[in-house]
């Protein structure tokens, strides 16, 4: 499952939950910080949080009015380990967009 996040809410995430700034140029970084959130958040449903393998992420522009104005994006790819049902993997996205949201 595949969701995009913009540079700007994962810094004010890191912001919130760490105390620092951090400046996020590439998809390492993005991961990075990801990981760290995921860390310090709570987005599972009882046992869930342990069932994240990995979080995929890739860069991209999303260009809105010209070539030169645009938005990094990343796009993240959860990647749960086997078995983890779709009510759970579906309630844990949730819970991490709603986080995002209110950021």
């Amino acid at each position: 499952m595949k969701i995009k996040l913009e540079r700007e809410k994962i810094v004010g995430a890191v912001r919130r939950l760490a105390g620092v700034d951090v400046v996020i140029e590439d998809a390492d970084d993005a991961k990075e910080a990801l990981g760290l959130i995921v860390k310090r958040a709570d987005f599972s449903e009882g046992e869930s949080s342990t069932k994240i393998d990995d979080i995929n992420v890739t860069v991209f522009r999303e260009y809105e009015n010209s070539a030169v104005e645009y938005k990094v994006l990343f796009l993240l790819e959860f990647v749960f380990e086997a078995g983890v049902s779709a009510d759970l993997k579906i309630s844990f996205i949730k819970k991490f967009q709603d986080f995002f949201g209110n950021a």
